[in-house]
């Protein structure tokens, strides 16, 4: 028999295991039941909000309907992830850059086990520290800003006198997205294929120059990516939010008054408790909605994640 023919056997008695077999079931069936929950979970949301659908305007907590309920509760959420990721993204990336192309060793593994330590923190806690200190210190600024930069809408004004502002709201999120975001572009950077670091350098690049031709270029779909997950998390945080932010309702840009937007798990933590009916039913479909918006966020970086794929040397 030919090498060709042994090896085609060998491969059919290898796939007729039966623990092959079983491993494969197994692995197949945990994807399916993935997708399975996925799809429960969204019927579930769907059947408990549809008598919000089609209940009348004027049951509707607000009296304006189901979407002028929503609405400004989803303008919220968004303004407070984008204004964190805003804020997150970029020092993510120094903070990579740093951890693995600048710090000494022992400093990088230390600064590496901080950074990933501050994911463990409960989000209550963040929550109690942007309410005890981040608010107050943010006063002073907030007025500085209202007085220099008032005619941006940004920072219009007045300031809050509590400081329970987006704009702390915007920080607190920050520093709760950032360990996840910094570990997937610390990761990436790692990655980077020394011959590249070399070459560059090899050619007179000075270490900058290298970082700008070399390493960013390759984890560039880390950043977006990481940052694209840095995103979901901030949408659907809870308890920091509703600790933090004093929210009036409504729709503004201004980040520094006491005006705010609510965020819709903020607002259900908040109303759930004590609403019945169907202002329950509307506080679900407003979590149908920051479900949908959640989802369409992961599947943008898991898109971005696939399409470089081969680039970054993954496969």
């Amino acid at each position: 028999m030919s090498n060709t023919g042994q090896g085609a056997t060998t491969a059919r008695r290898a796939r007729k295991r039966p623990a092959d077999q079983a491993f494969r079931g197994t692995t197949t069936g945990a994807g399916v039941l993935i997708l399975v929950v996925l799809a429960g979970v969204a019927a579930f949301l769907l059947v408990e909000a549809w008598p919000s659908f089609v209940a009348p305007a004027e049951e509707i907590p607000g009296e304006g309907g189901l979407v002028l309920y929503i609405w400004p509760l989803v303008f919220g959420t968004l303004l407070s992830a984008v204004l964190a990721l805003v804020i997150a993204a970029p020092l993510a990336v120094l903070i990579a850059l740093f951890i693995t192309h600048y710090a000494p060793r022992k400093l990088a593994q230390l600064l590496g086990y901080v950074v990933d330590l501050l994911a463990a923190v409960p989000s209550i806690i963040y929550g109690l520290w942007g309410f005890t200190v981040l608010a107050p210190a943010t006063r002073g600024p907030a007025e500085w800003l209202s007085e220099n930069l008032g005619f941006i809408p940004l920072f219009a004004g007045p300031p809050s006198t509590t400081g329970r502002t987006m704009l702390t709201a915007g920080l607190v999120l920050a520093v709760m997205i950032l360990p996840i975001i910094t570990a997937v572009i610390r990761e990436a950077f790692l990655q980077t294929p020394k011959l590249h670091e070399e070459a560059s350098l090899a050619l007179g690049a000075t270490r900058l120059e290298m970082i700008r031709l070399a390493v960013l270029p390759f984890g560039s779909s880390s950043i977006i990516s990481g940052s694209m997950l840095g995103l979901g998390r901030a949408l659907g945080e809870t308890m920091a939010v509703a600790i933090v932010l004093s929210a009036s309702g409504g729709v503004t840009f201004n980040l520094i008054s006491s005006g705010n937007p609510a965020t819709i798990a903020a607002n259900i933590a908040l109303e759930f408790p004590e609403s019945s009916g169907v202002a329950i039913d509307t506080l679900i479909a407003s979590g149908l909605v920051l479900f949908a918006i959640t989802l369409v966020v992961n599947m943008i970086a898991r898109a971005v994640i696939n399409r470089r794929t081969d680039f970054s040397g993954a496969s």
